[in-house]
C-alpha cells in the first residue's frame, strides 16, 4: 500500500498545479525511440539481441500453421509474410465498409484467421493473436504510420482524441498530462515519451515481455488507479486510432524494445 502511495504521489508532483487545459501538442511526433539510451536502442536495433524477436517468431509460425481447410496465412502472403502490403499495414486501423465500423489490425488478422482458413476466431488480444500481429506488423518496420482520419473513420477518431484528455481515476489525470504536458521529464527512473504506438507490439524490459497497445493501456490505467476499459472494447479502439494517427509520420519499429 505504501508503495502505490509513493507512486500516486510521483504522478501527482509531475502535474502542473492548477492547469485546468492541455497545451498545444507537440510541433512534430518522437517516437519512444528518442527516449532511449544508446544501449537500448542498440537491443532494438539487433535483431539477433532484440528480445521481441521471439514473438515474431512464433506468429510466423502461426503464420504458417495450416487451418482447417488446408490453407494458412502464408498461402496468400508468402511464408515470410513478403507478399503483404506493408503500406497497407501502416493505414491500420481502417474503416470497414463490410462491417460499418473501424477495424484494428488484429480484427483484420482475426477476420483473415476465420474466413480464409476456417479457423474458430481469437479472443481478442490473446497470446496468439498479439504474435500473429506482431509478425505482420514487423514486417511493414520501416514503412511510415499513415492512418486515414477523413471519412466515416472521423468520429471515432474524434471520439478517442476526446478519451486521450479526459481525466480518469483516483489521481485525475489523463493520458494527455504524462504524455504531452510532461513529455521528457522524468517519473522516477524513467522518462516520460509521447506514448506513441508506432513500435506496438513491443517487448517491454520491465515486465520482460511483448506488450499489445491494449494491454498497455489497461496497464497505464490502472496506474493512476482507473478501472480500464475491456481489451478490443469501442473506447480502446477509438483510442488507438487517436493514438495512431497522432504518430502518422513516424516509422514503424515492432517489435520495438521499451521500459
Amino acid at each position: 500500500m505504501k508503495r502505490q502511495l509513493n507512486k500516486l504521489l510521483m504522478i501527482i508532483a509531475l502535474l502542473v498545479s492548477g492547469t485546468v487545459g492541455f497545451p498545444l501538442q507537440a510541433a512534430e511526433p518522437h517516437s519512444g525511440y528518442d527516449y532511449l539510451t544508446q544501449s537500448t536502442r542498440e537491443m532494438q536495433d539487433d535483431e539477433f539481441a532484440n528480445p521481441g524477436m521471439v514473438e515474431v517468431e512464433k506468429g510466423k509460425r502461426l503464420f504458417n500453421r495450416v487451418g482447417n481447410n488446408g490453407k494458412s496465412c502464408a498461402t496468400c502472403h508468402g511464408a515470410e509474410g513478403e507478399k503483404l502490403n506493408t503500406k497497407n499495414i501502416a493505414h491500420y486501423p481502417v474503416y470497414n465498409e463490410e462491417f460499418k465500423e473501424p477495424f484494428t489490425l488484429q480484427m483484420q488478422i482475426n477476420l483473415c484467421w476465420e474466413d480464409q482458413l476456417d479457423e474458430v476466431p481469437f479472443i481478442y488480444d490473446c497470446v496468439d493473436l498479439v504474435a500473429l500481429e506482431t509478425f505482420v506488423r514487423s514486417r511493414a518496420r520501416g514503412e511510415k504510420v499513415n492512418v486515414d482520419v477523413s471519412g466515416p473513420i472521423k468520429p471515432y477518431y474524434d471520439a478517442g482524441k476526446e478519451l486521450y484528455n479526459t481525466r480518469f481515476g483516483q489521481v485525475d489525470v489523463s493520458c494527455a498530462h504524462c504524455h504531452e504536458m510532461n513529455a521528457g521529464k522524468h517519473l522516477r527512473g524513467q522518462v516520460l515519451s509521447q506514448g506513441q504506438t508506432n513500435g506496438f507490439p513491443e517487448y517491454r524490459l520491465g515486465s520482460g515481455r511483448i506488450t499489445s497497445l491494449h494491454r498497455r493501456m489497461t496497464e497505464c490505467f490502472r496506474s493512476f488507479r482507473a478501472e480500464p476499459f475491456d481489451l478490443g472494447s469501442e473506447e480502446f479502439i477509438n483510442l488507438e486510432i487517436y493514438l495512431n494517427a497522432r504518430g502518422n509520420g513516424l516509422k514503424i519499429e515492432t517489435p520495438a524494445v521499451r521500459y
